[in-house]
């Protein structure tokens, strides 16, 4: 079992993997279409594109400090879990089948058919063996970096779709702008996702662009 299975920080090739990455640009992305989106044409002046521009950047500030601090809640957690089943694992002592279903268990459902009792068996002996546990878990500067990572991708989405109102002086057309900047986001969103899904690229792309713009649709239509 690794190391960071078990509550140690160890050192890993990428900050967040591209679900987490691409996960929290979107939701940063679409609660500032939820600011954007109420902006009227006929009605917004400059002090009203300021005021919508300034709660844009505070919400998504506000959401990405609640979004890094449960990213460490879940990680700490994830551990805490795998802490406890490793110290079953040892109190089940010479148990092997004890210890073999306690790990059965802990398997996803997809995966526990795919593993022999050889190899659980092999794991078991693995944790049987450690030669120290953690009393409980831990976070390293890889899970902090990590937890920065995500408060600056959803506030990052935010100054994409919210520019075209601080530099052009055409609403309408800044609107516009803003929505195709959006849409494009969207799309290399759902791109990335396709590709790293083995499922292709354009395809999902298309289909998060259009699973994002009924969100902003509901979100708007539930009062957000």
């Amino acid at each position: 079992m690794p190391q960071d299975a078990i509550g140690e920080a160890s050192t890993r090739n990428r900050v967040l993997d591209p679900v987490d990455r691409v996960s929290e640009l979107i939701f940063g992305l679409l609660m500032a279409l939820s600011f954007t989106g109420a902006v009227s044409v006929a009605e917004a002046g400059r002090v009203e594109l300021r005021a919508m521009f300034l709660a844009a950047l505070g919400c998504n500030l506000a959401w990405g400090l609640v979004d890094a601090v449960m990213y460490l809640v879940r990680v700490a957690t994830a551990r805490g879990k795998s802490l406890s089943l490793v110290r079953s694992v040892r109190a089940a002592g010479a148990d092997a089948e004890a210890g073999q279903a306690l790990i059965e268990a802990s398997l996803q459902a997809q995966f526990a058919g795919l593993v022999s009792r050889t190899e659980m068996e092999a794991m078991r002996q693995r944790i049987v063996e450690l030669p120290d546990v953690p009393a409980r878990p831990k976070l390293g500067r890889d899970d902090l970096l990590a937890a920065v990572a995500v408060f600056l991708l959803v506030v990052i989405a935010t100054f994409p779709v919210v520019i075209p109102f601080a530099v052009m002086s055409d609403v309408a057309a800044a609107k516009s702008v803003s929505r195709g900047i959006s849409l494009a986001m969207l799309f290399f969103c759902g791109f990335t996702l396709g590709r790293y899904a083995g499922y292709g690229g354009w395809r999902a792309g298309i289909k998060m662009a259009l699973l994002g713009t009924l969100l902003v649709i509901a979100i708007h239509l539930l009062g957000g």
